[in-house]
């Protein structure tokens, strides 16, 4: 986790901080647990499947989160989450004022403790982390960007327990 953490740090913090193209904030719950997010995210460049009027694009979104449960089955704890994830963006090449999109995501995430409350435990540090979103991108620069998640987190059964946890999240970014 320290390895992490330092790598992060170095990234977000680093002499190419320049290229970092926008910081998200998210908010959420799900299964007795309420999240907070924040992130930094550098676009990939790229244009994929390009042919008609929509195309997919993609960024890199670097996060640190705090997860606090909220269960009455008690032992609720505070999980710090570390996650790096490739974002793939599904939306129009043409932008309007107000424009849609939907998301896609796999990435990975070291949490810390390895559970949230008495019954709901992760099995280890190392988690996947993914999501699918909607959203709409608005302001004058298309800037502002705010959008659903469902996310769902789980170490897809390298270590028992993987109890894995879903997320309902309201996510805003701003782009530089």
């Amino acid at each position: 986790m320290k390895k992490l953490s330092g790598f992060l740090f170095a990234l977000l913090f680093g002499g190419n901080v320049y290229a970092l193209d926008g910081v998200s904030l998210e908010l959420g719950n799900g299964q007795q647990t309420d999240i907070l997010r924040v992130g930094a995210l550098w676009n990939m460049n790229q244009s994929w499947l390009s042919d008609g009027d929509w195309h997919v694009t993609g960024y890199w979104e670097v996060s640190a989160a705090k997860w606090q449960g909220r269960s009455s089955v008690g032992n609720n704890q505070t999980i710090t989450d570390l996650g790096v994830t490739p974002v793939f963006r599904f939306s129009p090449k043409v932008l309007s004022p107000i424009s849609p999109y939907l998301e896609g995501a796999i990435g990975v995430h070291l949490i810390s403790p390895t559970f949230i409350y008495d019954n709901r435990h992760f099995g280890g540090a190392f988690q996947f982390g993914d999501h699918l979103g909607a959203g709409l991108l608005f302001g004058e620069r298309h800037q502002y960007d705010l959008a659903y998640r469902f996310q769902h987190l789980s170490n897809a059964g390298l270590k028992q327990p993987n109890q894995g946890i879903n997320l309902n999240e309201i996510h805003f970014a701003y782009h530089f």
